[in-house]
C-alpha cells in the first residue's frame, strides 16, 4: 500500500478491474455499483446477458461478463478475457450463490451435492481462475459472499449452512495461501437482506416477527447497505485485513437468546 494514500483516497478504486459475479440484481447488484462508484471498471456477471446490459447501463465503467458460475470453463474463459482486454485483474466478487430452503428429509443427496458445486466449488474455482492472474501481478483482492447461515442454521434449512460454513473455511485456507504473495481474500456475512429472491417473504407476519426478534436494528438490511463492506474490503483501507469475515447483520450474530 502507498503510504502517499490517505483519508478518502484510501478508498479509491480508480482505473481497477473488478469482475462481480451474480450482479444482475440483489446483494451483486448493489456491491457491483459501489465498486462502480469508487472508480472501479466492473465486469457485471450472471447467466442473463440481457439483464446485464440493462444494468450495464446505469453503472458507468461497467462491462457484461455472462456465464453461468456452474460452467467452470466459460468461467475460467471469462476471466482469461477480462485480462486479455484489460490487461489485469485486480479483484472478484464471487458472490453468485443458490438456496434451497428445505427439510432434511425433502433434500435427497443430488440436491444436496448441486447446492454444494455451487455455492463453494463454483466460487473456489473461480477465485482460483482469478488468483493466477492476480499473482502475476503479485496483488489482489478476492472477497466471498458468504452468509449469517455460515455458523448458524435454522429448521427447514438443511443444506445452505452448509456450503457457507465451507465457503468461510475456504476465505480463511486461501488467505494463508495468498497473503504472502500479495493477495488479500476476505469474506462478507449478510444477515437478512430484501433482495428480489426474499421479497415474498419479507412481510410475512412469520419474517417480521423473526426480524423485530433477532436483529437488534429492528429491520431488513436493503442491498446497497452492503456495498460499503464490499468498497472497504477491495480497497487499499483493508491493506491489513486478511481471512476475515465481516458481518453485515444488524447484530444478529451477537444477540443472545433471541
Amino acid at each position: 500500500m502507498s503510504t502517499a494514500a490517505r483519508g478518502f483516497d484510501l478508498f479509491s478504486l480508480k482505473d481497477q478491474v473488478f469482475v462481480v459475479t451474480g450482479a444482475s440484481s440483489g446483494i451483486g447488484l448493489a456491491i457491483a455499483e459501489g465498486l462502480a462508484s469508487v472508480g472501479a471498471i466492473v465486469g457485471l456477471n450472471s447467466r442473463s446477458r440481457e439483464r446485464l446490459e440493462t444494468r450495464a447501463k446505469n453503472i458507468p465503467g461497467s462491462f457484461v461478463l455472462p456465464f453461468d458460475v456452474n460452467d467452470l470453463a466459460a468461467g475460467e474463459a471469462a476471466l482469461d478475457g477480462v485480462v486479455k482486454q484489460f490487461g489485469r485483474l485486480d479483484g472478484i466478487v464471487c458472490n453468485a450463490g443458490a438456496r434451497n430452503r428445505k427439510t432434511l428429509e425433502a433434500v435427497d443427496t443430488k440436491d444436496f451435492r448441486a447446492l454444494v458445486e455451487t455455492n463453494l466449488v463454483s466460487p473456489y474455482h473461480l477465485a482460483r481462475c482469478a488468483a493466477r492472474h492476480m499473482l502475476a501481478r503479485g496483488r489482489g483482492r478476492i472477497i466471498f459472499i458468504t452468509s449469517l447461515a455460515d455458523s448458524f442454521a435454522m429448521a427447514g434449512d438443511i443444506a445452505y449452512p452448509a456450503t457457507k460454513a465451507g465457503l468461510s473455511g475456504l476465505v480463511r485456507s486461501m488467505a494463508v495461501e495468498l497473503g504472502e504473495r500479495g493477495i488479500n481474500v476476505n469474506g462478507i456475512a449478510p444477515g437478512a437482506v430484501r433482495t428480489e429472491t426474499n421479497q415474498a417473504i419479507a412481510g410475512t407476519p412469520r419474517w417480521q416477527g423473526m426480524i423485530e426478534r433477532s436483529v437488534p436494528l429492528k429491520r431488513w438490511a436493503e442491498p446497497a447497505e452492503l456495498a460499503g463492506a464490499a468498497i472497504f474490503l477491495a480497497s487499499a483501507a483493508s491493506s491489513y485485513v486478511n481471512g476475515q469475515v465481516l458481518f453485515v447483520d444488524g447484530g444478529t450474530s451477537i444477540l443472545l437468546f433471541a
